[in-house]
């Protein structure tokens, strides 16, 4: 059974998780994950008690969805998905809500990532590698850690200044985050899997399109000698008298260049778009913020038109998935109901057999018990005439033997014999 995101929000605002995630049967630290991925704000440490002393903090509301965002949550199974329906060209459009900044602050997408990048270490590249990975999708060199995130600063102000909301997308749902190319004048296709990225992605919210922003630093690939554990281009190097150790070598290595580039792309998965803006000289990239701004509003329009109709798409599919399964458990139950049908059948036909051959082996020890009675009958005939102590001697080991055989008492055979319907619930029993 799904649960949507109100009622989740408003069953964790009138009692405390344990409880919560009690019913549902999962940890309390599960069902805070689950709120986390719908979006839904919950209490802090400590406040049930500060409720009971009336020092509480007033409930929030429940923030608006984004795109992407899940709308429910399934205990069995995968979650079910939905992400927000996005409105069709035409539709009157809402107002945005602009936001501004006081001066010296951060936009909260950023905060406290300085300190998380700045602790963080890099690979051989010079990328910088930090543990965390919600974080806002920076991908640079230490040396230009700082350039990196005053500009996102300046962009991401830009655009809430003109109502575009830039917020962490979720980890499910329909938003994702391309791979990354960070390579100059790259000829093909090339993925650095062992690089860092974040877990979602940073997205502007341009009325109904989510838009992924990435920032990352140039790559170029020159020859180096890799010296005392380290690369260092040829470049760099220094004459030194003597050469250098047989232990180094010379070879080609990839460098960040201290040259920034931006991705703006589509972080709806069905709609492929992507524009980029790349530094041939260090700082060019500062003066792009207004070109930035405008392109996604430019952009915005058509690619709603494209999302929406990946989501009707989609949820065609989605519906055609569910008659798809109905048909499946439709036939699961009836191939279930004919399997269970044959082997109700199979067992009656048993019960059949096993009855007929337990009366016909009480009928066929009758015949063998009648066939060695006339024998304990001459052996008593006979034992009359002999003395007292004999014949008890002789009567006393046919009792035994006739005991040993089972005797000639038909009814009592008979009544050990199941009919059919009998031997049948005596198998289920036993099994």
């Amino acid at each position: 059974m799904a649960v949507s995101r109100e009622t989740l929000f408003e069953e964790v605002w009138a009692e405390p998780m344990l409880r919560v995630a009690a019913r549902y049967g999962v940890s309390s630290s599960f069902l805070g994950r689950v709120c986390e991925r719908l979006n839904v704000p919950r209490p802090g440490r400590g406040y049930w008690a500060q409720l009971e002393v009336g020092k509480a903090d007033p409930k929030p509301a429940l923030p608006e969805l984004r795109p992407g965002d899940e709308l429910e949550w399934a205990r069995d199974g995968e979650p079910r998905r939905f992400v927000r329906p996005t409105a069709h060209p035409g539709d009157p459009p809402a107002a945005p809500t602009k936001r501004t900044f006081p001066p010296g602050t951060t936009h909260p997408v950023l905060a406290g990532a300085r300190d998380i990048f700045s602790a963080a270490a890099p690979n051989d590249t010079g990328y910088l590698r930090p543990t965390k990975r919600k974080l806002v999708d920076v991908f640079v060199s230490k040396e230009q850690l700082e350039r990196a995130l005053d500009f996102l600063d300046a962009l991401f102000k830009a655009l809430e200044a003109r109502g575009h909301r830039v917020d962490l997308g979720s980890t499910r749902g329909d938003l994702r985050r391309l791979a990354l190319d960070v390579r100059e004048g790259a000829k093909k296709e090339y993925h650095w899997f062992r690089d860092w990225a974040p877990d979602r992605p940073t997205v502007a919210n341009v009325k109904t399109v989510a838009f992924g922003l990435t920032l990352f630093e140039l790559t170029e690939e020159v020859e180096a000698r890799h010296l005392n554990g380290k690369y260092v281009r040829l470049s760099e190097l220094p004459p030194r008298r003597g050469g250098y150790p047989s232990s180094s070598w010379t070879t080609t290595h990839t460098f960040a260049t201290g040259r920034l580039g931006l991705r703006v792309s589509s972080a709806h998965a069905r709609v492929p778009w992507e524009k980029q803006w790349r530094e041939s000289k260090p700082g060019e990239l500062a003066t792009k913020v207004n070109d930035v701004v405008r392109t996604l509003a430019r952009e915005a329009p058509g690619l709603a038109e494209r999302v929406a109709e990946a989501e009707r798409q989609a949820e065609l599919e989605r519906r055609r998935w569910e008659e798809q399964h109905r048909r499946w458990e439709a036939e699961e139950r009836e191939r279930r109901r004919l399997q269970d049908a044959a082997e109700r059948e199979r067992r009656r036909l048993q019960a059949i057999k096993d009855s007929r051959d337990q009366l016909l082996a009480a009928i066929e020890s009758f015949r063998f018990a009648q066939a060695y009675e006339s024998f304990f009958a001459d052996v008593e005939r006979r034992a009359a005439e002999l003395d007292d102590a004999a014949r008890g001697e002789i009567v006393e080991k046919v009792h035994k033997a006739r005991a040993l055989l089972g005797g000639v008492d038909a009814l009592e055979r008979f009544a050990h014999w199941m009919p059919p319907e009998e031997a049948a619930a005596h198998s289920v029993e036993a099994e």
